[in-house]
């Protein structure tokens, strides 16, 4: 079982899901075995056992480690928002219209 201060990413345990697929292409196989150990022995969270076990498929197929280590810009885990223009505000949405209604006349009751 691997100490986290051994890991091959710093800060693994906080890193977003969309940060861990751009930093695994860097990882070699033995990496990418140290991190899936550790999180089969701690979290065992099934989206990151799966981005690592998809890595390390691609790599025992001949994939080679690239570019996307701790210096690479990260994906964003969302959209940003729109530039420019006006903000859009939320409101309260209405009621439905009421059917039946007596001040509805030719509706039944």
């Amino acid at each position: 079982m691997s100490a986290h201060d051994e890991l091959p990413l710093a800060d693994y345990d906080h890193l977003p899901l969309s940060s861990l697929q751009h930093r695994v292409r860097a990882l070699t196989e033995e990496q990418l075995r140290q991190l899936l150990e550790y999180e089969r022995s701690h979290a065992d969270r099934l989206p990151v056992v799966e981005v690592l076990m998809a890595r390390l498929c691609g790599l025992e197929g001949g994939a080679t480690p690239s570019p996307g280590g701790a210096g690479a810009e990260p994906l964003p885990e969302r959209p940003a928002p729109p530039r420019g223009g006006s903000p859009v505000t939320a409101t309260e949405p209405s009621p439905p219209p009421r059917h039946g209604h007596p001040d509805h006349p030719g509706q039944s009751q």
